[in-house]
């Protein structure tokens, strides 16, 4: 661990830092530095920039240094954080809960462009969100659809506590409930619309995942089954009985599980409705409706 930060100044200590990043094979060493530096002295980037010159008290070059270590081991800068931007909107975290990524926001996108198509959106809509986790995309959501109601439903009562503390903390704990529940289990239809981010990595393929997702990121919210389809297809055997006959699911895959999940929505009665791909082309979210 670096040793010299006590008595350095703002910019020696993202050099050095940036350095040791680099030479840890991390992928963005410079902004890495520069945001746990930030964090720790309580300065965004432009005081950050401004203060190059000043000097770092011990104390704060203890924290920086507690901050690095953790970053060293493989910890995402967001657990480091405790917080996460999603939809522009910011996200506290746990160790429940899955980091938002940005390519879960394709299920928002998605969502909206659907409903968009069905009428306004300030029209009464009633949502949930199976395995809502840190309420990431039900709350983005509510953020866009003024008198939509949703539900976040989670298997993990902690999860359900960050969730809930998203909703407060976003001014829209009034619009959001959430119970525990098992996927759509314990809820009561109908609804206009079904989202979720369910676990897709096939089980043997954890392994191979990303040291920061493999070993910070919540088992349960990463374990698809041994094909990793196993969340789909309760999902799938559910929304029949909880989507209004307008009402639309929106769900996120995994790369090269379009076809996979769109036969477990046909077998389970659903029609397929439409994909959302990221900027690489991947298929990423795809939508379904009763027959």
């Amino acid at each position: 661990m670096i040793a010299t930060l006590r008595g350095a100044s703002v910019a020696h200590a993202r050099r050095a830092l940036a350095e040791e990043f680099r030479d840890a094979g991390i992928e963005s060493p410079e902004l890495d530095a520069r945001i746990l530096i930030g964090h720790a002295l309580g300065l965004d980037h432009a005081r950050l920039a401004a203060s190059a010159h000043q000097q770092i008290s011990d104390l704060s070059a203890a924290q920086i240094e507690r901050f690095a270590a953790r970053r060293l081991a493989g910890e995402p800068i967001a657990r480091i954080l405790g917080q996460k931007e999603f939809w522009s909107l910011p996200f506290a975290i746990t160790p429940a809960v899955l980091v938002p990524r940005p390519e879960t926001e394709i299920v928002v996108e998605l969502a909206l462009a659907l409903l968009d198509l069905d009428g306004a959106r300030s029209r009464v809509l009633r949502i949930a969100d199976l395995g809502t986790g840190s309420g990431a995309i039900l709350l983005a959501l509510l953020s866009e659809l003024p008198n939509a109601h949703g539900i976040g439903a989670d298997i993990d009562k902690n999860a359900l506590a960050v969730a809930r503390s998203n909703a407060t903390r976003l001014h829209l704990g009034n619009r959001a409930t959430f119970l525990v529940s098992d996927y759509g289990a314990a809820l009561e239809g109908p609804f206009d619309l079904i989202v979720s981010n369910p676990p897709y990595v096939a089980s043997g393929d954890i392994a191979t995942l990303a040291r920061e997702v493999r070993e910070h990121d919540p088992h349960h919210a990463l374990d698809g089954g041994a094909d990793g389809l196993a969340a789909y297809r309760v999902i799938a055997a559910d929304a029949p009985r909880l989507l209004k006959p307008a009402g639309h699911l929106v769900v996120e895959i995994g790369a090269e599980q379009q076809i996979a999940v769109e036969e477990v929505f046909s077998a389970a009665g659903l029609a397929f409705g439409d994909v959302r791909h990221d900027l690489s082309g991947i298929a990423r979210a795809v939508a379904a409706k009763r027959r």
